[in-house]
């Protein structure tokens, strides 16, 4: 290991982080080793999260600020350590199929972190069922930062997920807006899972079409808050909670109690530097604990 690396011991294995003191984000703000122990102190809530899923990992070795900008990674990279997971996906057609990373123990989140890899992005089901999801997203993507907007519109799909049966919890995305998610049993396939949550988004709108949309194109939403339904087909991919995003000072996803929503200010509240103040408290927790037939939520649908 040379003079310009630090080794940190993670569980069974010890992880080498190269340049260290590298500032990712902004002159002066947090640096690779930062991010390294970020997702060391958030492993063990943050992995309940990421085990079993097929992983996307956004990379920028050379910073946000990087002219050539970060990209994406699908693929298991070739170097990865022996002891980082692996699951063969299918296509769509089942045609051909991919290698694909998969984080099942925090070694694994440090050498990402030593991999510039900034954000990280799941799958919404788990090896073994990847065509049936295990959970439900909505996305609220504002036209800009009025984030009392994306609150109320939180509140309304909560209503509706609640009316139709299902558990609803939320989660800042660290850019914007907030995530509000259903976890449900892996019953229904993908596309299945995207239809039922584009009709989710149609009954959350339709209570306020002034202010919010499920229209794709930006041109036509307005200043209407768009509610994404499209996350949830398959091979689709969502931000993982506790996910630092690669955005100036570093903000991380963070999941919330609706209780705590409303003293909530802004998407990018907590961040790489200050999250360790958020120590301790998981409001996610039990989320597997509260998942819900989706069939059944269709049938009151159908029955409404």
């Amino acid at each position: 290991m040379n003079a310009d690396a630090q080794e940190r011991r993670v569980g069974r294995h010890r992880v080498r982080i190269s340049r260290p003191g590298k500032e990712l984000f902004e002159p002066g703000g947090p640096t690779k080793l930062e991010l390294a122990d970020h997702y060391r102190a958030v492993a063990e809530p943050m992995l309940r999260h990421l085990r079993g899923r097929p992983l996307a990992l956004q990379r920028y070795p050379h910073g946000i600020g990087d002219p050539a900008g970060g990209f994406y990674v699908k693929n298991r990279p070739s170097h990865a350590p022996v002891w980082a997971g692996a699951v063969r996906v299918p296509s769509r057609d089942g045609d051909s199929a991919t290698e694909m990373l998969v984080c099942d123990d925090a070694a694994t989140l440090v050498w990402l972190a030593d991999q510039a890899a900034i954000t990280l992005h799941p799958w919404l089901s788990r090896t073994g069922r990847l065509h049936t999801p295990d959970r439900l997203i909505i996305d609220l993507d504002p036209p800009g930062d009025d984030f009392a907007a994306v609150r109320r519109a939180a509140a309304d799909v909560r209503e509706v997920l609640e009316g139709l049966g299902l558990a609803a919890f939320v989660m800042t995305t660290g850019s914007r807006g907030l995530h509000v998610v259903a976890p449900i049993r892996p019953e229904i396939d993908a596309a299945q899972a995207r239809d039922f949550a584009h009709v989710i988004a149609e009954l959350t709108a339709r209570r306020r079409p002034d202010e919010l949309t499920t229209v794709f194109r930006k041109r036509r939403r307005g200043e209407r808050l768009f509610l994404d339904y499209l996350r949830n087909g398959y091979a689709q991919l969502a931000v993982a909670p506790y996910s630092v995003r690669a955005l100036p000072g570093a903000p991380v996803a963070t999941p919330l109690s609706w209780e705590e929503l409303e003293r909530v200010d802004s998407a990018r509240t907590w961040t790489v530097r200050t999250f360790g103040d958020r120590a301790g408290a998981e409001p996610w927790r039990d989320m597997a604990r509260h998942a819900r037939s989706p069939r059944r939520a269709i049938e009151r649908l159908d029955v409404g």
